[in-house]
C-alpha cells in the first residue's frame, strides 16, 4: 500500500539530502518547506538525535556524517572543519580521511617531530616550517589566528591530498572546541535511549480499535500478557487495553468502548531514565512507542527499562557530565552509611558558597546510593525538600549522612543531615519511588 510522507518525513529526509557541513537553521528550513518554524524545530531536532546534524558551540547546528560520534577516530578532516567553521586552502581530496590524534604546536619543529605521524593534525599558526614538516609526515594541518597558508603550503597539502585548513580562532579555542565536540558525542553514545531497549512491532503483538473485547482475551492467552497497545486503521496509537479494561466487558464490545484513551506514548530518542520515571509517577508497565505522527513502532516495558537502566553512580568514559563531576566527588565509608566531599571552586555560587543546586544534587545521589547499597534498591527522586541552616564555604569539609524513615514496597522515605567542618549546615527530607522489575 502507497503511504504519502508527512511533514516532518519531508524536512527530515530534506536535511538528509543537504550537503554535508551546510547550516541547517529553523527560518530557513521553514522557508524552504513552506512549515511552520515550530515544524522545522521539532524536525531539526529529531535530525540531530539521529545524528544527521551538530550544534556545534560558536557556529550553529550543520549537518554532519553520521559516523561522528563519541570519539576521534570517527572524526574526519571535514567534520573539523565544520566544527571550527573554517576555511579549506588545499588538500580537498583528504577530507574524507579520518584522524588519530591532534597536536597543538607549542614547540620546535624538532620537538614536534616525533608527535606528527600519519592521520595525525597539526594545529598551529603562522609558521611556515611546521605546517611544511606535518605535510611531509603524512599530517593534516590547521593554521589558527587567522593567517592564510603560503603559496608553497598549499601546494604541499595538494600534492599529498593532505587538508589544510584555517580557522579565524587562536590554537586554544579551537582545540577546546574540537574537544567540546568530542565530549558532547560522547555523553550522547552513553544515553540508553528506548532505541536500545524496545520491541519493535514485529516482535510483539497489538490490537485495532475495531477488534472485540473476545479477540483480546484470545490474544491475550496466545502471548500469554494482558497489556496491548490500540491502534487505528492508520497505526497511530489511541488506546492501551489491559485485562482490568475488560473485566466486565461484554465478548461483543470493540475495544475503542473500553479501552483506555489517550495512553502515555514515548519516542525512540527518549532516554530510558526519563522513561523509568513515566511508568513510576503514572503505575505504568507498558508504554507504546510511536514515530512523529503517533503511528506505533513498538512497546517498552517496565522490564526491558530495568534491564537497561544505568545502575546508581554510572560514570561516562572519556567524557564527563555536572552529575559525574559531583558524583565523582563524593566518597563512601566501607558500610556506605556516611558520604564525605571537599567543597571545589566549581562547587560555589558567586559568593563562594556551595551552590544550592551542587547541594541538592549530593543529597539526592547520596539518597539512591544508599537505598542501592544498602537495601538493594533501585529508585527515583519523587520529592526533595531542603533547608540550608549554614553556608557552606570553598574548601569546607562536607559530611553527609542519610537515615532510612520508612520502606515500602513502593516507597522510601530518609532524613539526610549535611555538616560542613562538623557544624550542621543542611537538613533534607527525601521520598523515593522505588522501582520494581514487572
Amino acid at each position: 500500500m502507497h503511504t504519502v510522507a508527512t511533514k516532518h518525513e519531508k524536512i527530515i529526509q530534506y536535511i538528509a539530502d543537504t550537503d554535508i557541513g551546510q547550516k541547517i537553521s529553523v527560518r530557513s528550513v521553514a522557508r524552504q518547506m513552506g512549515v511552520s518554524e515550530g515544524t522545522a524545530y521539532r524536525a531539526i531536532k529529531s535530525a540531530e538525535t539521529d545524528g544527521l546534524v551538530a550544534t556545534v558551540p560558536r557556529v550553529g547546528t550543520i549537518r554532519v556524517e553520521k559516523t561522528m560520534r563519541g570519539d576521534i577516530k570517527n572524526l574526519t578532516f571535514g567534520d573539523i572543519l565544520h566544527i571550527i567553521d573554517g576555511t579549506l586552502f588545499g588538500g580537498e581530496d583528504g577530507l574524507d580521511h579520518r584522524l588519530d590524534r591532534f597536536v597543538i604546536g607549542a614547540m620546535t619543529t624538532d620537538a614536534m617531530q616525533e608527535y606528527i605521524t600519519a592521520g595525525a593534525m597539526l594545529i598551529v599558526g603562522n609558521r611556515e616550517d611546521a605546517q611544511l614538516m606535518a605535510l611531509r609526515n603524512g599530517a593534516g594541518v590547521l593554521i589558527t589566528g587567522g593567517f592564510t597558508a603560503s603559496a608553497a603550503v598549499v601546494k604541499a597539502a595538494n600534492d599529498a591530498a593532505l587538508p589544510l585548513l584555517g580557522s579565524n580562532y587562536d590554537s586554544f579555542t579551537v582545540a577546546t572546541m574540537i574537544n567540546r565536540a568530542i565530549s558532547d558525542q560522547q555523553i550522547k553514545k552513553e544515553i540508553v535511549t528506548v532505541a536500545d531497549a524496545y520491541v519493535p512491532i514485529g516482535e510483539t503483538a497489538y490490537l485495532r480499535q475495531d477488534e472485540t473485547v473476545a479477540r483480546y482475551r484470545q490474544l491475550a492467552r496466545a502471548v500469554k500478557h494482558s497489556r496491548f497497545p490500540v491502534v487505528a486503521r492508520d497505526m497511530r496509537v489511541v488506546g492501551v487495553i489491559t485485562a482490568k479494561d475488560v473485566l466486565s466487558a461484554s465478548a461483543e464490545a470493540t475495544l475503542d468502548r473500553v479501552m483506555t484513551k489517550n495512553p502515555v506514548t514515548v519516542r525512540k530518542e527518549m532516554s530510558v531514565a526519563s522513561v523509568s520515571h513515566l511508568m513510576a509517577w503514572n503505575s505504568i508497565e507498558l508504554i507504546p512507542v510511536v514515530d512523529a505522527e503517533f503511528r506505533l513502532l513498538g512497546i517498552v516495558t517496565r522490564t526491558d527499562v530495568m534491564r537497561n537502566l544505568p545502575a546508581p553512580g554510572h560514570q561516562s568514559e572519556g567524557a564527563n557530565t555536572f552529575f559525574d563531576v559531583i558524583h565523582g566527588s563524593l566518597r563512601a565509608n566501607e558500610g556506605e552509611k556516611r558520604w564525605q566531599t571537599l567543597v571545589t571552586p566549581q562547587m560555589t555560587n558567586a559568593l563562594g558558597t556551595i551552590a544550592v543546586g551542587v547541594l541538592s544534587e549530593m543529597i539526592t545521589d547520596v539518597a539512591q546510593d544508599f537505598l542501592k547499597h544498602n537495601y538493594q534498591k533501585r529508585s527515583l527522586i519523587e520529592q526533595i525538600t531542603v533547608n540550608y541552616l549554614k553556608l557552606i564555604q570553598l574548601e569546607h569539609r562536607v559530611q553527609i549522612v542519610p537515615e532510612l524513615l520508612d520502606l515500602g514496597r513502593r516507597s522510601a522515605k530518609l532524613e539526610i543531615t549535611v555538616t560542613a567542618e562538623h557544624v550542621l549546615s543542611a537538613k533534607a527530607f527525601v521520598v523515593c519511588q522505588i522501582l520494581e522489575e514487572e
